[in-house]
Parts: C-alpha cells; structure tokens; sequence
C-alpha cells in the first residue's frame, strides 16, 4: 500500500465470519512534520530526573506509565510533599484548564508548573536550559531552531525559585530572561507533544454502547446485568452524568461538592484563586511563548472570574478508568468508589464555599437530592468499573483541543 499524503492515517480492517464482524484500527503518522521528533524528544524528557533539583525527580515520578499516568498516591511526592492528588495525563490534550483548580490553560505551560514548583522537580530555568543544552541539543535545534547563548548566566537563576536564584534572575537582562524562557517554553511543548499521544483505550463500556447502536444483543453481554442496572442509575437517579458527560465523562468545569478538607484548619479555595494566575501566566495561551492564534483562546478569553459558585470548586475528574485509580478526591480523601458515591448521596456542606449538592430541599434549584439505596450504591459502582480500558500511546493528532504545533516562534 503506497500513500501520497502525509499526515494522520486510520487504516481500519474488517473481518467477517459468517454472522460474526470483527475488525482493527491501525494509527499511522505518514512524512515527519516534526511532530514525530517532538514526541520523541518529549517522552525522553518526561523520564528525565536531572531536570529536577535532587536529580531523582521526573514527571515520570508522579505520571507512571505502570500506574495509569498517576501514583496512586493520596497527594503528589516529588522533592516534597505536596497538598493535592496527582491528576492523569491521559486525553489532557482535551482539556481547557489543567489541574484540579486550572491554574494552567494548555499541556505545554501545564508541563512547566511542576519543573518549577518547590515540592514537585524543585528546579530553575537555567538549570533547565543548560541540560537541554547538554544532553538534547541536537533534538532541540531540529525543532526550534538555533539553541541560545547561555555564556555569562549563573549556575541556577529563576523568577520562582530561592531567594538566591531570584536574585540571581533580576540581575539578568530582558535578552537573557528571554532566551531563557524561550528554551523553557520549547521544553515544555515538547513534552506535551508526547503527553498528546497518551489517550485511553476503548473499555467494555465503549463496546456495550457501540453494540447497542448496531442492535447486537449478543454484544451488549459485555456489561453484565447489574452493571447495566448502574448505567441506568449513572444517567438518571444517581444524577452522576450531571458532570460526567461526553466522551472523557467529564464536563471540564468545576464545583464544589462539599468533599471534606484534607486539612480541616486549612481548606483548599480550589477554583476560586486560581483564575487570576491563570491570566497572570506568563506562559499562557496568549503570551508570547504560545503558538496558539488570539482566536484560538477563548477560554482564556472568556473565563468567568470572581464567581461565588468557584470558591472550594474543583476540577470534574474523567471517570475513564476511575475504579483503577484509587484513593479518590483533590487530596485523595475517599478511599474507594463505595465512598464517593456514599459521599454523594450524603451530601454534607462545604467546608468553604457552597456545595452544589441538594441536601433536605436545600441547593441548587437544577439539583434534587441524591438517593440511592444501598444496593443501588452497588449498582453504581459495578457500572463503573466497566469504565477501564487500557492507556494506549499513539500519534498525536493535530485536531487536539488545545495543541499547539512545535515551533520555534
């Protein structure tokens, strides 16, 4: 088979057999545009523990490819202990806003958050530009172009580092600042580029839905009947599609749902102080680091600030292979599904902010309470399970939401 296109390519192959249909799908990249190289560079950087301050610390560390790109950990360990869950990288190419709060509006600046923060690689932008210097040169300059002059920095610089390395960073010129970030910038696309190819794979879910749009009774068996009995619930009584909707079973907004404080004397705000430092980033959708056309950013654009209803809200999670991700919440504070929809049905109020979760007539006037009775409670949780499928790595498309093109602009 010869192909005269380059580009993204499914090559989907049918096999029947009598009554029986079977058949596969085949991602194929044809020509280099670059973006192979990006991903390649990226999955080498994301492994890569001597971008981080103790050299032991990779975005590997926290995003484990055997771990469903998580830890499995109540709150993220990386040079410290930090004070929220570690959140999938799975299908993030979907999102508007990353982390639980969505301080970050794209994969590429997400990717930069943790390289700097103090618990997590603990580093420094000009360590960071001297190890892509050292050991990816190469790979870099086939991307971005000519890699800058690094001659007369300090060893460490950084705006958000130590008082020594912000000292060190003010004493820097505008240039040098720039040439700087610029590499900082590129490092984090990078790695995006590969974070683009890791996505979730179909689940029994996936192949009851489509074995029910081809009326194949034999197919639905895949769900057994009390499974079947929880998708009902999910969609309907248990309210839960309410929020976990569309394809990623997320609505990619936030709420509050009175999810108790990891640390009852300090609650988390969530939502509501990030949407500042989101507009304040300098490495969001419309700096000067972003490829991304003005028109592109719309959620940044547009985004709602200074709204009650954000105050103690929190990121809707995918539920794509949720029952294979314990503990649960933005502090890993239930411990298993029969506690989160326990929690639901509960509804207790927030500790900051106002829960969005009726509760005795009380709530939002869209909302009724939640009530499901124990053997219901099982119902649920069985349909979730069927939710897991497996994390496959595969080229990533241009149509993204939120993808940039590796440049050097």
């Amino acid at each position: 088979m010869k192909f005269s296109m380059t580009g993204w390519w499914d090559m989907r192959l049918a096999i029947q057999a009598g009554d029986v249909t079977d058949g596969a799908v085949f991602n194929v990249i044809v020509g280099d545009s670059g973006q192979a190289r990006a991903v390649a560079l990226g999955k080498r950087l994301f492994t890569d523990a001597r971008l981080s301050r103790n050299g032991a610390v990779s975005c590997a560390s926290c995003h484990a490819s055997d771990r469903q790109f998580q830890d499995g950990l109540p709150v993220g360990r990386g040079v410290g202990v930090g004070k929220r869950r570690t959140m999938p990288v799975a299908a993030t190419a979907y999102s508007p806003f990353l982390f639980w709060d969505g301080r970050k509006d794209s994969q590429w600046s997400q990717a930069l958050g943790p390289l700097e923060d103090g618990v997590e690689d603990g580093g420094n932008r000009v360590q960071f530009a001297r190890v892509v210097r050292a050991h990816y040169r190469r790979e870099y300059e086939s991307l971005f172009g000519a890699f800058p002059n690094l001659q007369g920095l300090p060893a460490d610089a950084s705006p958000l580092g130590s008082a020594d390395e912000r000292e060190a960073w003010s004493r820097l010129t505008n240039e040098q600042r720039d040439a700087v970030n610029r590499v900082f910038a590129n490092l984090g696309k990078a790695i995006a580029a590969y974070e683009r190819t890791v996505s979730y794979g179909d689940s029994r879910f996936d192949r009851y839905v489509d074995a029910v749009l081809k009326g194949d009774r034999g197919g639905q068996q895949t769900l057994s009947a009390q499974e079947v009995k929880g998708l009902r619930l999910f969609i309907g009584k248990a309210q839960c599609a309410t929020c976990h909707n569309g394809p990623l079973l997320t609505d990619q907004a936030f709420h509050n749902t009175g999810i108790p404080p990891r640390e009852p004397a300090r609650p988390d705000r969530g939502r509501a102080p990030a949407t500042a430092k989101v507009l304040a980033d300098e490495f969001n959708c419309l700096s000067r680091y972003s490829d991304a056309p003005p028109q592109a950013c719309q959620e940044l654009s547009f985004m709602a600030t200074g709204e009650p209803g954000m105050e103690g809200a929190f990121k809707t999670p995918s539920l794509r292979n949720v029952a294979l991700r314990a503990p649960y919440m933005h502090a890993g504070q239930l411990a298993n599904l029969d506690e989160v929809v326990t929690h639901y049905v509960r509804s207790p109020a927030a500790a900051v902010g106002h829960s969005e979760l009726a509760h005795g007539g009380q709530g939002h006037t869209e909302r009724k309470p939640i009530r499901l009775t124990e053997e219901e409670t099982r119902d649920v949780v069985s349909f979730l399970s069927s939710l897991s499928g497996p994390i496959v790595e595969r080229p990533s498309r241009p149509d993204y939401h939120g993808s940039e093109q590796v440049s050097g602009r």
